[in-house]
């Protein structure tokens, strides 16, 4: 009876750690934007809604999605905030407010580039906003579709949990802010400002583990060393992916014409714009650093294997004469001078000792070790 083993069917139950993180780079990389979809329906959603001028501001939390629909028309400005997504729930939404199907589709998407739109009478933001997460050591990141429109915001959010817009709420609640005083396209700048702003934070982070993982490199380049400098560039490949294309988005609303956008506000979106630029420099040089430290582990690996190859031909040329030596009075011969001499085992043990000593000093006078 021939039994033919699978080693594959009974490796998968045993607990290897995954060193190099090969699961990391498949959630990196497995992007296909030919393929349509699939996002699961958020269990709840909520929505809340900031309605205010210079003088009050009114806020209230809603289930249906059908309560938000008088605010489209209340003379003051409205961000309308939807933490979870479902389908027909965005649809109902847009159609309310006269948001285009193709923007619908973006809304809906997953894993979708950073890019800005104008269609209709919207302008229409997509990008993702960054978190770090220090158990796992990774960067995660979050949807969020943002629509301008006469007099309202719209936000869509995936995480109804987490988002980085908690300093604008407490601003808004501040009868003098300068939030307060202007337009939708001033909320639209405070959103996205500390969007990028936030992309900062994770730097930061990541900053903080390259530096110590410099340090770890240069006293031991082990096989653990070079596996977190694999983790951390594909971390660095996630926040590349995210913060390049932004520049892009916010150079469409600078060079656009549309009446949502007053002339005041475009120097506080050039401002932005100027953050994601240097945000971008950063993740360039955090690259280089990575790419500098995977040289420097290499170059480490290489000198300790220097280092052993010096020691052991250092110890290889001390006992070669020890070796000659021992080889020439072992020979067969009949007559060779002093084997018969009672001093002879002697004077070959003192040549033996006496000439590595001698190498040695000459080594060192030539500084070779």
């Amino acid at each position: 009876m021939n039994i033919k083993l699978r080693p594959e069917n009974y490796l998968r139950y045993l607990n290897i750690p995954k060193l190099f993180g090969t699961q990391r780079t498949k959630e990196i990389l497995s992007i296909n934007p030919t393929l349509i979809p699939h996002r699961e329906e958020a269990e709840s959603v909520s929505i809340c809604v900031n309605d205010y001028d210079a003088e009050s501001i009114d806020t209230r939390d809603f289930r249906d999605v059908t309560d938000v629909f008088g605010y489209r028309n209340t003379h003051k400005i409205s961000w309308i905030n939807v933490d979870g997504l479902r389908k027909s729930d965005v649809e109902q939404i847009s159609e309310h407010y006269a948001i285009h199907p193709l923007l619908i589709e973006d809304i809906l998407s997953i894993n979708q580039r950073p890019k800005m739109d104008e269609v209709d009478t919207v302008l229409f933001c997509l990008l993702n906003m960054l978190y770090y997460n220090p158990e796992e050591g990774t960067v995660e990141q979050e949807q969020i579709s943002i629509v301008l429109g006469p007099g309202f915001v719209i936000s869509f959010q995936e995480d109804a949990t987490r988002d980085v817009f908690n300093p604008l709420r407490e601003k808004l609640k501040i009868a003098n802010s300068k939030v307060r005083q202007r337009g939708a396209d001033y909320l639209c700048y405070m959103m996205l400002d500390l969007i990028v702003d936030n992309y900062f934070l994770v730097m930061e982070k990541l900053g903080d583990r390259i530096e110590q993982l410099e340090e770890d490199v240069i006293r031991n380049s082990d096989k653990s060393a070079m596996a977190r400098v694999n983790q951390l560039r594909k971390e660095l490949i996630v926040l590349k992916r995210n913060t390049a294309p932004v520049r892009d988005m916010l150079g469409g609303l600078l060079r656009s014409e549309s009446e949502l956008l007053e002339e005041r506000t475009t120097k506080y979106f050039k401002d932005v714009y100027d953050h994601i630029v240097q945000a971008i420099d950063l993740t360039d040089n955090y690259r280089d650093i990575m790419m500098s430290m995977q040289d420097l582990y290499i170059n480490n690996v290489n000198l300790k294997m220097n280092e052993v190859m010096k020691v052991m031909a250092i110890v290889t040329c001390l006992l070669a004469p020890a070796t000659v030596i021992g080889g020439i009075f072992g020979m067969n011969f009949d007559s060779i001078p002093y084997l018969h001499n009672q001093y002879g085992f002697w004077v070959a043990v003192l040549l033996m000792l006496a000439i590595p000593v001698w190498m040695i000093i000459m080594f060192r006078k030539r500084g070779w070790f």
